[in-house]
């Protein structure tokens, strides 16, 4: 079974979708060498900051084609993937950190809690990155702005460290931009 692993990288200058569009283009060389199979990236909505999700046989093997393309790996995690049961086009990201190693499942059952919240503010649950450390969990949604994640994580008491927007970028979704 594939290992999953997520980059969360920060940009001194800002990135457009076109530039990593572009950076992907110039690893896939490297990629398919590792075999290291890109799924998605999310970009902030400033540019600055970006999350990219890989699929590979190991963890060794993503660290090696990301360096060897000349990324920084100092933020690179294993971990789960969790999809909502309807397919949601995410483009607000909620990150969580926790002191203490949580379950998924622990967090996953405060959702229900929320759900009337979701519903008030327009804000549809897509996916989640759960790392295997269970220290971090990224949760992106579909919303009409960040504000209004942020608003049901604060009203359904769900701990956070930040909410931003971002653009899904993906070979299959090429260009699918924030509302």
């Amino acid at each position: 079974m594939p290992t999953n692993m997520f980059l969360e990288r920060t940009f001194p200058a800002p990135l457009s979708v076109d530039d990593v569009h572009e950076r992907v283009r110039s690893s896939d060389w490297c990629f398919d060498l590792h075999m290291v199979d890109w799924r998605a990236s999310v970009l902030s909505a400033g540019g600055r900051t970006m999350v990219c999700w890989f699929s590979a046989p190991d963890a060794e093997s993503t660290r090696t084609a990301l360096r060897r393309s000349g990324a920084d790996t100092q933020l690179l995690w294993a971990g789960t993937v969790h999809e909502s049961s309807e397919t949601v086009i995410p483009n607000v990201l909620v990150e969580r950190t926790f002191d203490q190693p949580v379950s998924f499942e622990a967090i996953e059952m405060q959702g229900p809690a929320a759900g009337w919240c979701l519903q008030t503010h327009h804000v549809k649950y897509s996916r989640s990155f759960f790392a295997a450390d269970r220290k971090r969990m990224l949760c992106l949604y579909n919303a009409p702005d960040a504000e209004s994640v942020r608003l049901v994580q604060r009203e359904s008491a769900l701990p956070f460290n930040a909410v931003w927007a971002f653009d899904w970028i993906g070979r299959d979704t090429s260009r699918l931009r924030r509302r």
